[in-house]
Parts: C-alpha cells; sequence; structure tokens
C-alpha cells in the first residue's frame, strides 16, 4: 500500500524542482538577452572609433585570448556572488569591442549592412530551432559535450594557425565548423538547462553567449567572404 505522506513528498519534491528549473531557464534567457545591449554597445563603440584596427594577427590573437579567458575566468570565480552579473556584462562588452574588426570589415562592403542583419537572422533563427528542439528530444545528451569540446578545441587551433597562414579556404572552413559545432553546443547547453543539469544562470548565459556570438561571426566570416567572391 502506498503511504500518502511518501507520494506527496514526492509530488512536492517534483514541483519544487520544476519551479528551479524554470527559474534558471527563465533567469537565464533574461541575461543573455540583456548581454547583447554591452555586445552591441562595445561593437559600435568599436567600429565608430577604430579602437580595434591596429589589433591584428598575433597582436589581435594575443588580446582576444588573454581578455576572453581572464573574463571566463572571473565570471566562473563570481557567479555565485553580486559581482556575477557585471563581471558577465563587461565581458560581453569586450566580445562586442573584439568583434567590430570584422564587422568593420563587412560593413565596408557594399551590402554590408544586410550581410550583418542576414547574419543576425540567421544566429537568432539557429537559437530558436535549438531551443525548441531542447525541449521536445527526450534523449540524454551528455555525451555530446566531449565531443563539443574537441571540436571547439578544433576550432581554436585552427583560427591560430590561420591568423600566421592567412588562408581564405581555411577561413571559411574554420567558419562553417563553428556554425556547425556551437549550434550544437546551444542545443546541448539548452537540454542541461531544461534538464536541471545547470543550476547557475550566470554559467548557463556564459555558455549559451558563447555559442551564439561564434554563430553569429561565423556567418559573418562566411557571408562575408561570399560577398567578396561575387
Amino acid at each position: 500500500m502506498n503511504n500518502p505522506l511518501q507520494s506527496s513528498n514526492h509530488f512536492g519534491n517534483a514541483v519544487a524542482y520544476g519551479a528551479r528549473r524554470n527559474a534558471v531557464l527563465r533567469n537565464t534567457y533574461w541575461l543573455l538577452a540583456l548581454s547583447m545591449l554591452p555586445t552591441v554597445l562595445g561593437a559600435w563603440i568599436g567600429v565608430q572609433t577604430g579602437i580595434t584596427a591596429s589589433l591584428s594577427g598575433g597582436l589581435g590573437l594575443m588580446v582576444f585570448l588573454g581578455g576572453a579567458f581572464a573574463f571566463i575566468y572571473a565570471i566562473e570565480r563570481t557567479k555565485n556572488s553580486a559581482m556575477g552579473v557585471p563581471v558577465l556584462l563587461a565581458f560581453t562588452f569586450f566580445m562586442g569591442l573584439m568583434l567590430s574588426r570584422l564587422l568593420g570589415a563587412v560593413l565596408g562592403l557594399s551590402n554590408g549592412a544586410s550581410l550583418v542583419m542576414t547574419a543576425f537572422g540567421g544566429t537568432a533563427g539557429v537559437f530558436l530551432i535549438m531551443a525548441n528542439l531542447s525541449t521536445v528530444i527526450k534523449r540524454d545528451l551528455s555525451g555530446l559535450g566531449k565531443w563539443l569540446f574537441v571540436g571547439a578545441l578544433a576550432i581554436m587551433a585552427g583560427a591560430i594557425i590561420n591568423v600566421f597562414v592567412g588562408s581564405t579556404a581555411a577561413m571559411a572552413a574554420i567558419a562553417t565548423l563553428a556554425i556547425l559545432v556551437f549550434s550544437l553546443y546551444l542545443l546541448y547547453d539548452l537540454k542541461r538547462i531544461v534538464d536541471g543539469g545547470e543550476t547557475n544562470y550566470i554559467s548557463a548565459t556564459l555558455g549559451l553567449y558563447l555559442s551564439v556570438f561564434n554563430i553569429f561571426q561565423g556567418l559573418l566570416i562566411m557571408l562575408g567572404l561570399m560577398s567578396g567572391d561575387d
């Protein structure tokens, strides 16, 4: 015979678990949307002032990697404190600045503005698809994480090498791989949130933001290269 008190406790725990999961998902979406504002501001300042124009080649790579990893470390250290959100938003401003050099190059094309909007629309479309898939896929995707991490490392290594090689074909291949890998990373991270595997909304937002940033950057590179070949 079932114990009514035990059944009630199980029901209460399930409700509490669902509420926590929904709160993490809701806060993550809000913070991700908010993080776009510093990104746009940083990109606009970078394009208008040309502050990142001199950051090319090895110097630009050192500044980007050094700044990005320092911010990611700081975000993980402060994610459970009141400083977590400000540090994350400072990171997204930095990423906007770093993106401004590519944006400036694309905007310099005759149809640059439309290419940027197309990349933005494509990124939003990928996000909506993955967000919907994360709620309907029942399969456990945790095993996908290690393969995606290897893919991300391969992209980083290829990008570093290509800074010195300067191959347009390699750039296109790296951008295509980045779009694929980080689209799957979006699905993987969103599924973890939906399943309750990620309980900190700042960490969750960081993961989603990095995927969105890399998808947008990859699309921007591909569109710019295709337009430049016309």
